[in-house]
């Protein structure tokens, strides 16, 4: 059997969950995810998990928040009077944003609170600060 190592195009199915089961993300009714190992294109915990996987095995990984998308910055919200955005931006709780950074660089954000008056907005990633947990299969290594 094939192993996945460093270096290596992993496909893999995958359903990404909370640890109480709430699923968040899956790649069912979708091609698998293919990813190089070691490249930094998936988070650190699911690219070290899949190292000596075998083609075809399948197993359940825990990724505490630190090997996922990190801690939750509290420094990454911001709260900004509704006046300083453009009349035709969406606010609702749950909208996306992008903004441009004073180094050019793009941020998403979310929208976590609004009112009459300001819009709270989140810079952190949806799942920072959380563990996460993913069932995997590993399809194939090219």
């Amino acid at each position: 059997m094939t192993e996945a190592a460093h270096g290596n195009t992993v496909h893999i199915h995958y359903t990404g969950k909370f640890p109480d089961g709430t699923v968040f993300d899956s790649s069912e009714n979708r091609d698998p995810l293919t990813f190089e190992l070691g490249a930094g294109q998936v988070i650190p915990g699911l690219d070290k998990a899949m190292r000596g996987m075998e083609v075809g095995a399948k197993k359940t990984i825990e990724i505490p928040a630190a090997e996922a998308y990190g801690p939750h910055h509290p420094e990454g919200i911001q709260k900004v009077e509704r006046s300083q955005l453009p009349a035709e931006i969406q606010t609702e709780v749950g909208t996306q944003l992008q903004a441009t950074g004073q180094d050019g660089q793009t941020i998403n954000l979310t929208v976590i609170e609004a009112d009459d008056t300001t819009v709270t907005m989140d810079a952190n990633h949806p799942l920072a600060g959380k563990d996460l947990v993913f069932d995997v299969e590993l399809v194939s290594v090219t």
